[in-house]
């Protein structure tokens, strides 16, 4: 059995590929808060691709971890030598696999936040790239605006506070630099918001504002903030993955990836200090992200959130057992083609009914084995920043919310904390407790739910969206899921 690390690349099986380029030879030149599984299935991949064909050694990347539980991953990364293994499955159950070398580096905020901030202001950076998730942002909810007294923000900017956040240090990376007289570089979120680049902009500016009104107007004018898609569907890393691995292969790899055959990234081409030729390895660089993003939040990331409520309840645990329902199938395919579609703007080279059948093909791979229960987690920082904007665009159109509707109240169903016959459900969720006790009081009251205006704004005050929710709420409660999918799926 091999162990990877660098010093066994060259016993790596002939089946098993891996870096052939110098990675000693290479200086980083992207900083990557939070490096998980989807990471390191896309934006690594693509640079090690680029450097698999001889370019970007420039560009490597140097790994940070914010949290203390992100110890781990460091463990991995530095007994590894930053490898891993990238495990791609097809919907035939063909696979592709082979070790990726782009990660050169690993640090853990917690543990030095001084080595953080000074590598992000050595010169050599000139991207800061993030995965924090959706609830990372720090943005209401309510307002959509900066809540720049969330506890994050707020402790970072006391007085003498060691930086602990992501804005805190690269701010404060940021300021070091602007003494040094080095340039600025580019800050690029690939996190599934609407405009990410946007909001990362007016998150670090609004902290920095907060801090020094003369280094927030440095920051507008040196850094750059581009949007950008991401796509590419990676469950968690399980212990049956390492396993198969080591069968397969003989190598011991603590932490591999498996994902989807598929990927996508649509990239703004702002970058104010270079960039990688990402184009050569197949990224769309453009100059408008935004059709691509509500393509791809409103008809991929929202039927994530549709199908993982109802076939939970209706006690399927996995991904493509929901979407080989051909009922299910219908019911997805009605959400995308009568409530997602109509608020979408033409995007360029795509054909919507072709992707919207793609997606059902994509979600009904067995091979990738997603959970429901991963699509189901922190549903509070998806549904305000995902589905309502869409059930709010439909109510003013005149068009339908049946779909919208049907979600949310699956998602109240879901967290009264137990499936249709009856077994505990693991809510997870930053807003856990207050938002099963609205669920549990729907019996009762059926709007509670509705009433978290900071989660659904005023959609408790439209009637046409109240009784098409009250109604779906009704069936769950009654005949169950199933007869209330069969009704959206007719």
């Amino acid at each position: 059995m091999i162990t990877l690390s660098a010093s066994t690349l060259t016993s790596l099986p002939s089946n098993l590929p891996g870096p052939i380029y110098d990675r000693s030879a290479m200086t980083p030149g992207i900083v990557h808060f939070g490096v998980g599984g989807f990471h390191r299935a896309h934006q690594a991949m693509y640079l090690d691709r680029l450097m698999t064909r001889g370019h970007a050694h420039d560009w490597s990347i140097l790994g940070v971890g914010v949290l203390p539980s992100d110890g781990a991953m460091k463990n991995v990364m530095d007994a590894q030598d930053g490898l891993y293994t990238l495990v791609e499955k097809a919907p035939d159950g063909s696979h592709n696999a082979r070790v990726i070398g782009s990660i050169t580096g690993y640090l853990l905020a917690p543990d030095d936040p001084e080595a953080v901030i000074e590598a992000i202001a050595a010169p050599g950076i000139r991207i800061v790239s993030m995965t924090i998730t959706e609830g990372g942002y720090c943005i209401d909810p309510a307002t959509g605006e900066v809540d720049i007294d969330n506890p994050a923000l707020r402790t970072d900017l006391e007085a003498d506070a060691v930086p602990a956040s992501v804005f805190g240090l690269v701010t404060e990376a940021l300021a070091r630099r602007r003494q040094r007289g080095l340039p600025g570089l580019t800050v690029m979120s690939c996190d599934n918001i609407l405009s990410n680049g946007d909001t990362a902009r007016a998150v670090f500016t609004a902290f920095a504002e907060r801090r020094d009104a003369a280094l927030a107007a440095w920051i507008i004018s040196n850094v750059s903030f581009p949007n950008s898609m991401v796509d590419r569907i990676t469950p968690a890393t399980t212990e049956a993955d390492r396993v198969q691995l080591a069968s397969e292969f003989g190598v011991n790899d603590a932490w591999p990836v498996v994902c989807e055959d598929f990927e996508q990234w649509v990239v703004e081409d702002a970058f104010v200090q270079g960039r990688p030729p990402w184009e050569d390895a197949g990224v769309q660089l453009v100059h408008d992200v935004e059709p691509y993003e509500l393509m791809k939040l409103r008809l991929l990331n929202i039927s994530h959130q549709a199908l993982c409520y109802p076939g939970y309840l209706a006690g399927y645990r996995l991904v493509h057992e929901v979407c080989q329902n051909p009922v299910f199938a219908r019911y997805l395919l009605g959400y995308m083609e009568h409530e997602a579609t109509p608020t979408l703007q033409p995007v360029p080279g795509v054909d919507l009914e072709q992707y919207r059948n793609k997606l059902l093909s994509r979600f009904s791979n067995a091979a990738v084995r997603d959970t429901l229960a991963r699509l189901c987690a922190e549903t509070s920082d998806r549904i305000p920043k995902w589905l309502v904007p869409v059930i709010h665009e439909n109510l003013a159109a005149g068009r339908s919310v049946r779909y919208g509707a049907a979600i949310i109240a699956t998602w109240a169903r879901y967290a009264e904390g137990t499936d249709e016959d009856g077994n505990l459900i693991d809510v997870v969720d930053r807003l856990r407790d207050r938002v099963m006790h609205a669920a549990a009081q729907t019996r009762s009251d059926p709007l509670a739910f509705l009433h978290q205006r900071d989660l659904f704004r005023d959609l408790a005050e439209h009637p046409v969206f109240v009784n098409a929710y009250l109604e779906a709420l009704g069936t769950l409660h009654g005949p169950g899921t199933a007869v209330l999918v069969a009704e959206l799926a007719s």
